[in-house]
């Protein structure tokens, strides 16, 4: 190959990538636009989520769930949250104050409006700072499913990132640049069962349920906020 040709060639090569580049980076577009929450809607009360200093806030207001009206297959999600200090409560059933940490989720591909927690898959949001050995119910656990490799949370008041990328039946979570967790719905064939023989509490086989849903945010009662939420669509 002589000069002139190679350097043609790497030069395709080059602008090639700049087009991709440039593709992926139109792809991308935002959910929440920092100001309203156009494009979003709830299944509780309509109080219980507001735009606080451009984030989106859960005002535990009895808001449920707050879901994109538009829904989504196969996607990169990412977004920053922040979950708050935990707080105290007396059990009135034991007369003790018991301690509760901030908890919330994403969840993804929920395709009946009726039944989040069966029809959706829940990345959990939670105050999981100092946990050694994350479980499944932990910050960036697939819930119930999978459990972090490791806890890749900052502490409490600070902004942490997280990116889920679902392509087929696979499903990924990031945290904070570190991947954490990842399963496969094709090995979850059979309902209420991991892939592993251990329990989950679901009514369905994810394996049988549909791949395309909404997106929503979880108002479990405790104040926790979100910015930057974006999304990838992926062909």
């Amino acid at each position: 190959m002589n000069s002139i040709a190679g350097r043609l060639i790497a030069g395709g090569v080059v602008a090639m990538a700049f087009c991709a580049m440039q593709e992926t980076l139109a792809a991308e577009k935002a959910l929440f636009d920092g100001k309203t929450l156009d494009g979003w809607t709830t299944t509780g009360k309509p109080e219980g989520w507001a735009v606080e200093g451009g984030t989106i806030a859960c005002q535990v207001k009895g808001g449920g769930y707050l879901y994109t009206k538009e829904q989504f297959e196969n996607f990169v999600l990412s977004f920053d949250f922040k979950v708050s200090p935990p707080t105290k409560k007396l059990n009135a059933k034991t007369k003790k104050e018991e301690t509760h940490k901030c908890n919330s989720g994403v969840f993804i591909r929920w395709s009946d409006l009726k039944n989040p927690v069966h029809s959706g898959i829940e990345v959990q949001v939670f105050d999981s700072v100092g946990v050694e050995k994350p479980g499944k119910h932990d910050c960036g656990a697939l819930y119930d499913m999978v459990a972090p490799c490791k806890n890749a949370e900052k502490p409490v008041g600070q902004w942490n990132h997280m990116v889920i990328t679902c392509k087929g039946p696979i499903i990924s979570v990031e945290l904070n640049g570190e991947k954490i967790s990842e399963m496969n719905e094709d090995q979850y064939d059979k309902p209420g069962l991991n892939p592993d023989g251990t329990k989950n509490k679901y009514k369905n086989a994810w394996k049988d349920m549909p791949r395309k849903g909404h997106i929503g945010f979880q108002d479990h009662g405790h104040h926790v906020w979100f910015k930057n939420v974006k999304i990838q669509v992926l062909e």
